[in-house]
């Protein structure tokens, strides 16, 4: 299982799982998208490079999936798989997916934004919680 959807009144609350840091940053991205529209149909047609520095793993995180949904609002791309590589602080991603085609793909939820309230890494449980704006 990569995540799992959490009870939120409001937004949406997911919980992420992940051997290491880059498989929980790469389920993050996926659960993400998830909310934007069924995965399973969404083809490899393009990929991103992505590459980024932060002072934390928490403000990393959000920069990751802040730069995804701002290349989803503005191409209207949606991303589907996620090979990312980081220590914390560094991270280089290439994300995969395609265009976002309305007579293919079903719009789910808008995804406005991630934040920091109730973002929390598990290293115990290997795992991370965090708040999706929608």
């Amino acid at each position: 299982m990569k995540y799992r959807l959490l009870e939120h009144t409001a937004d949406a609350m997911v919980e992420v799982y992940g051997q290491d840091l880059e498989e929980r940053f790469e389920n993050a991205a996926y659960a993400m998208f998830d909310q934007i529209t069924d995965l399973s149909k969404v083809e490899v047609k393009g990929e991103l490079k992505i590459i980024l520095d932060a002072e934390s793993r928490e403000q990393l995180l959000v920069d990751f999936l802040q730069e995804l949904l701002f290349v989803q609002d503005l191409q209207d791309f949606v991303f589907s798989k996620f090979e990312v590589s980081t220590d914390g602080k560094k991270l280089e991603a290439m994300c995969a997916g395609e265009k976002f085609d309305p007579t293919k793909h079903t719009k789910r939820s808008i995804v406005k934004g991630v934040t920091y309230h109730r973002l929390e890494f598990d290293d115990k449980q290997s795992k991370v919680t965090l708040l999706f704006d929608v």
